[in-house]
């Protein structure tokens, strides 16, 4: 389970609108635990040159940037979100493809500019298959 603030889900779903087209990306930072909980969001550039509506891709220097960040804050590196548009807020072949099994990650859907539904996913080590996990959202 992961929860996180109604606030930091609008911020997720607000960055999927202004980048609709193309996919956004960007990190989530917080508290390991059971439930992880998210304390902040960090907007990451989409690197991608083509198919950006379709993919995203994280530089390796925003990489180490938004791994200091949350180590500067005293927080985890717990994951990543990033943006659908015109799909459904689940994991995509490329997304399997290319996840660890030790981050969370956020879908949310886009469609026609407008954010939707927004789901949660790990990794799992044993299946290499992703499995979706709750969100629970707080008030601020």
């Amino acid at each position: 389970m992961i929860s996180l603030s109604k606030d930091l889900m609008e911020r997720i779903r607000s960055h999927g609108r202004e980048t609709y087209p193309e996919e956004c990306v960007g990190a989530l930072l917080g508290r390991k635990g059971e439930p992880a909980h998210v304390v902040s969001v960090e907007r990451i550039d989409n690197i991608r040159t083509a198919e950006r509506a379709r993919r995203y891709e994280i530089s390796p220097q925003d990489y180490l940037r938004v791994e200091g960040l949350a180590a500067e804050k005293s927080l985890a590196l717990l994951g990543f979100y990033h943006s659908h548009p015109d799909h459904p807020a689940a994991p995509s072949a490329y997304d399997r493809e290319h996840a660890f099994p030790f981050f969370h990650y956020l879908v949310c859907a886009v469609a026609g500019g407008r954010p939707g539904d927004v789901t949660a996913w790990t990794l799992s080590e044993d299946t290499g298959e992703f499995e979706r996990e709750p969100i629970l959202e707080e008030e601020a």
